[in-house]
This record gives structure tokens, C-alpha cells and sequence, in this order.
């Protein structure tokens, strides 16, 4: 696609490219002969993810494939035509899916409920299975650090788990690696780049509409605290990447009952002292590996 890219534009892109590369490196994310099923929602984070790893592609080190992947859900007014005309003007691989799981999803779940959850285990599955078929061995997201930090949130806050979506990980049927590349990059960025390039945005209007969600709630306080408190997302998500089991209280990572003054802790001893925190400004993300 010609689309005009302006100084300002084509530093953005660079800054993500990099952000991206990072990511991938830091969690050996991509490796030499690998075939990536690339999800594309037709939202501005999987247009972003596709244009990072079509970009890096040309210049990695190692050659790997990629093929881009849409599930047409049905829902009503879905312009199908636009992401086929899309990738096509990107000469990219792809595989549109039809299923019918927007039907399946408001049979099931009553007016006024969150559908979030059937509708991401039915596309999971989808998805899995498409990449079996297509010989894919990792399949990529479009996740980004904001993401990340709001899922913690959502578990701490909700479920009483200190829990985040990973980088990386194994599919429940170990058939497949899950990788986020955009891990590294915040939503602000990739929302400022998408209508840079004037992507053919397609909203979803299945839970787009849903105000009432609890990630929306974490979302408007996330986004109060980082105007209030500039760098508190990245703050946080820094935080998920320097984990000290020993200073939290999970008996399954640290072994506290059998704890004696001969174990070793991490970080030492900070019972009576106050640590000393920065007040304002951002935190960079972990140094490269």
C-alpha cells in the first residue's frame, strides 16, 4: 500500500521497529526456518504487528514465513472485503476464516453480559486449528505493553492472582509457541502509527459496545495514573519483568516454611527499612540480553 509517510512517520515506525526487534530478541521469540500465523482483527495493534514483522523480515538475520490470518466471525455489516484487498496490496501470504461464532455467542451469553470469554476460547480454537493446517509452528498476537499491564490488574484486582499475559508461551495442546511482539510497545504509540499510515481500521462491534467491562475500568485507571503520574504503565510493566519471590509470598516459589538463616534471599534483608522509590518519571524497559 503507497501510503505517504512523513519524517515524522517513518521515526515512529523506526522507534517500533525497534521496540519490536527488542521484544523478539530479549524472548527469542522468532527463530531461523519458523512459519508465523499472524492474527489480524482488522484493529489498529494486528495491522501494527503485521507492518513490524513484514519489516523486520526484510533485514533479520534469520528467514522465517509469514501468513496473515483473519477469522470473519459474521457479524453483521463486517466488511469482508477489506482486509483480503488489504493484504493483497501487500503481496502477503494470508487465510481468511469463516465461522459462524458470532451467532454462537449471542445465543449463549445473555443481553448485557460480557462475551469477551466464549468469544476468545472459540477463536483460539480457530486459530489453533488453522495453524495446524497451515504448518504454522508460532502464532503471533497483537498484544501490547498496555495489555499486559491491564491483564495484571485485571487478576490482581478480580482474581486474586499476580498474573499477566506472557511474552511467550506454549499452547495448551503444546502444538504451538504464542508470541507478543508489540510486548514492548505502548498502545499510545501504535495508535498514533495506525492512523499514520491510514489503516483500514474495522472496530468490533460484538464487545466493542460493552462500557461496562472490567478491563475498561482498568484501562481509565491506568490511563488516569499515567496523566496524573507520567510512566506508571511502564513502571509496572518493568515491574513484571523484575519478579523477587522471596519479598511476595507465594509458598510455591519460595519456600518460605522451610526457610533457615542459611537460605539465601534475594535482595536482602528490608523488614524495618523504607526503600527509596522515584517519585515521577519513567522507568526504561529491562536492559537487552
Amino acid at each position: 500500500m503507497n501510503t505517504p509517510v512523513s519524517a515524522n512517520l517513518q521515526k515512529l515506525r523506526k522507534f517500533l521497529e525497534g521496540r519490536t526487534g527488542k521484544a523478539i530478541m530479549d524472548y527469542n521469540m522468532i527463530e531461523d526456518g519458523d512459519t508465523i500465523l499472524v492474527c489480524c482483527s482488522g484493529g489498529k495493534d494486528s495491522y501494527t504487528l503485521l507492518a513490524m514483522l513484514m519489516a523486520l523480515q526484510q533485514r533479520a538475520p534469520v528467514k522465517f514465513r509469514l501468513i496473515a490470518m483473519n477469522l470473519d466471525q459474521k457479524q453483521p455489516g463486517f466488511p469482508e472485503d477489506v482486509l483480503p484487498r488489504y493484504f493483497e496490496s501487500l503481496g502477503i501470504e494470508y487465510r481468511i476464516v469463516e465461522a459462524d461464532t458470532y451467532s454462537i455467542v449471542k445465543d449463549k451469553i445473555p443481553e448485557g453480559k460480557t462475551t469477551c470469554s466464549l468469544c476468545s476460547r472459540l477463536r483460539r480454537g480457530i486459530i489453533y486449528r488453522t495453524a495446524k493446517e497451515l504448518g504454522a509452528n508460532k502464532i503471533a498476537l497483537g498484544h501490547h505493553r498496555d495489555d499486559m499491564v491491564h491483564t495484571l490488574f485485571l487478576n490482581m484486582l478480580f482474581g486474586g492472582k499476580m498474573k499477566a499475559m506472557p511474552p511467550k508461551l506454549v499452547t495448551d495442546d503444546k502444538a504451538h509457541v504464542v508470541i507478543r511482539p508489540l510486548a514492548y510497545c505502548s498502545e499510545a504509540d501504535i495508535a498514533k502509527f495506525a492512523r499514520g499510515m491510514e489503516f483500514p481500521i474495522i472496530p468490533c462491534n460484538l464487545c466493542g459496545s460493552q462500557e461496562n467491562l472490567q478491563r475498561q475500568k482498568i484501562k481509565e485507571m491506568m490511563h488516569d495514573w499515567d496523566k496524573r503520574y507520567p510512566g506508571r504503565t511502564e513502571a509496572v510493566f518493568t515491574a513484571i519483568q523484575n519478579v523477587v519471590p522471596s519479598h511476595l509470598g507465594d509458598n510455591n516459589l519460595f519456600d518460605f516454611r522451610n526457610l533457615t538463616l542459611d537460605t539465601p534471599v534475594e535482595q536482602g534483608d528490608i523488614a524495618f527499612d523504607s526503600e527509596e522509590m522515584p517519585i515521577s518519571g519513567s522507568i526504561p524497559i529491562s536492559p537487552a540480553v
